[in-house]
């Protein structure tokens, strides 16, 4: 079992921090090993099935993922994905709220939150369900994480240069990255596949 933990991480780990545009070309030591360690914990949460879909990833995908973690400094070993999402519905109005009032030191504090919101506990991937650990599926994180986090942080500039009609812009474009990896990994809450 610590063998096989110590192989993903490894897989995970290889290169990845290295393309990683959040971390220098020459990466913090301290925080490789941080992020390792990150890793291990999330990997040593997921049961076996899990564990064996994420080690068939490709090193590309292994390589995306890797660096949306590294992006964040929140962690938590005791809420869900939901409880996330949670949090950043309530990061997300409160952007709306400072650029409908114009103010921009809420705009600003909230979207650099939501770009950072908590990762839950074991991570992503436990929360996506099996049949979508794979690589064409995963293949599209990267471009939701932009929409979202990115454009969160261009929300945050804009704000605090006090161009709260770029903010606006910018938030436009978080809702359309939410709404897309909603339907990608979550589809339309409450619809049942088994009604006629």
């Amino acid at each position: 079992m610590k063998k096989s933990l110590q192989k993903i991480t490894f897989i995970l780990m290889t290169g990845a921090l290295f393309s990683s545009t959040a971390i220098a070309a020459e990466p913090d030591p301290a925080r490789m090993k941080e992020v390792k360690k990150i890793v291990m914990h999330q990997v040593s949460m997921m049961k076996p099935e899990l564990q064996k879909k994420v080690k068939a990833l490709s090193p590309d995908t292994q390589k995306a993922l890797m660096k949306i973690l590294s992006q964040h400094t929140r962690y938590s070993d005791e809420i869900t994905l939901r409880q996330v999402m949670h949090e950043v519905l309530s990061d997300y109005q409160s952007i709306a709220t400072g650029i409908m009032t114009d103010n921009p030191v809420q705009a600003a504090a909230s979207a650099r939150r939501l770009a950072n919101h908590r990762i839950p506990a074991g991570g992503l991937l436990p929360y996506l369900g099996l049949d979508n650990i794979n690589d064409a599926k995963l293949a599209v994180l990267g471009t939701f994480n932009d929409s979202v986090e990115g454009e969160a942080l261009k929300l945050a500039k804009a704000a605090e240069s006090g161009d709260m009609s770029a903010a606006a812009i910018h938030f436009g474009k978080i809702s359309s990255g939410c709404i897309a990896c909603h339907q990608v990994f979550r589809g339309k809450p409450g619809v049942s596949n088994l009604l006629r």
